[in-house]
């Protein structure tokens, strides 16, 4: 079997990607639609379009792709493993962001695609950072543990998004647009946790 086709299977690539698409799919026939963000702290009235906040479900269903069941044995692999996995991570960016541009062909704006695929990179980021630090297992914890915050906290009291709520900022936003790619770098660079890394030496 080819090695990259046999590395994707391993990781159940082939179901979460068809599960990202339909979602995506969804998106871009809701791609008009918005979401209110429920503000806890003040009396606002804002939303943002379905289609900034589909990233987050797209970031964790391929995060479950991050996990294999056969992890001990690619960290007995002659093979630099880690590279590996790091150009997988890119392709799984490539994929996001191909699937945050799906509403262009319901006719949403090119600004609004823009936020989409910088939500998209910086929450695959946070999923390859959530894989380095609580294990593959918990890639998802990270990108949905933000939305929360987000949604409901995002939004200050003169009814623009809070400076750290990066998913909703505008797409001119060049804040927003720095911290997604830092997310990426970190959860490209960040080495694994020294526990999990422990682990694998005790196998060996």
């Amino acid at each position: 079997m080819n090695p990259a086709l046999a590395f994707a299977r391993s990781r159940g690539l082939p179901g979460a990607a068809t599960t990202a698409l339909a979602a995506a799919v969804v998106t871009t026939l809701a791609a008009g639609s918005r979401v209110d963000l429920p503000d806890f702290r003040y009396l606002v009235d804002f939303s943002v379009p379905v289609a900034a906040v589909a990233p987050v479900a797209y970031a964790v269903v391929l995060a479950t792709t991050l996990h294999t069941p056969q992890a001990d044995l690619e960290h007995l692999s002659a093979r630099p493993v880690h590279l590996y996995r790091r150009l997988y991570l890119a392709v799984l960016t490539l994929f996001a962001v191909a699937l945050a541009a799906l509403p262009l062909l319901s006719g949403a704006p090119g600004g609004l695609v823009a936020a989409s695929a910088r939500n998209a990179v910086g929450h695959l980021g946070l999923a390859a950072l959530s894989a380095r630090l609580f294990g593959t297992g918990l890639g998802w914890l990270l990108p949905l543990g933000a939305l929360g915050p987000t949604l409901l906290m995002g939004v200050a009291e003169d009814n623009t998004p809070e400076w750290w709520a990066w998913p909703i900022q505008g797409p001119s936003s060049a804040g927003a647009a720095v911290v997604a790619g830092a997310l990426w770098l970190a959860g490209m660079l960040v080495p694994e946790a020294p526990v999990r890394k422990a682990e694998a030496e005790a196998a060996r």
